[in-house]
């Protein structure tokens, strides 16, 4: 089992290199990519969520109530399994450079991936006229924070799993 854990990490630093946003690159790439990367983040999460759980009805409203127990759920897995596993972050692993200050120490699994792709997973299973857009954004945001050097593909990837099986939980569990 080591070995594949050894292969996989080998290849997730190595796509992780390939990815990154080079440390001259234009200012306009710089604030595209950090600008989508804070759409994951915490306060836009939760006025993702906020909102229409208090202006909402139907649908939307009960997409909102399954983006907040995803959202809620998610996020706590998400600070036991950083703790659990300590992954450094890969700027600091690499001795290599990211774009934005990262929030904690811990690179698996990526919060900001979890988060867009909760709010955005839910949104889609209540609301499914609106999944393509929010799921591509989610995943846009997932890989911005490759991009920006703050996280491993692997750990956009876990994030963003972890978030979709958190949604189907919380649905089945309804």
């Amino acid at each position: 089992m080591v070995p594949l854990l050894a292969r996989l990490d080998s290849h997730d630093r190595a796509l992780y290199q390939w990815l990154l946003l080079a440390q001259n690159a234009r200012l306009h790439s710089r604030l595209w990519w950090t600008g989508l990367t804070h759409l994951g983040g915490a306060t836009i999460a939760i006025l993702l969520v906020l909102i229409p759980l208090f202006t909402a009805q139907g649908a939307w409203h009960d997409g909102a109530v399954l983006a907040a127990w995803t959202l809620l759920l998610s996020h706590l897995l998400v600070q036991v399994a950083k703790r659990h596993t300590t992954r450094p972050r890969p700027a600091v692993r690499e001795g290599l450079h990211w774009h934005v200050a990262a929030p904690d120490e811990f690179s698996f699994p990526s919060g900001h991936s979890c988060a867009a792709m909760s709010v955005a997973f839910a949104y889609s299973l209540a609301v499914p006229s609106v999944a393509m857009p929010m799921l591509v954004l989610a995943v846009l945001v997932g890989f911005s924070r490759v991009r920006l050097g703050v996280h491993y593909p692997g750990d956009v990837i876990a994030g963003q799993a972890l978030a979709m099986g958190t949604g189907l939980l919380v649905l089945a569990c309804r």
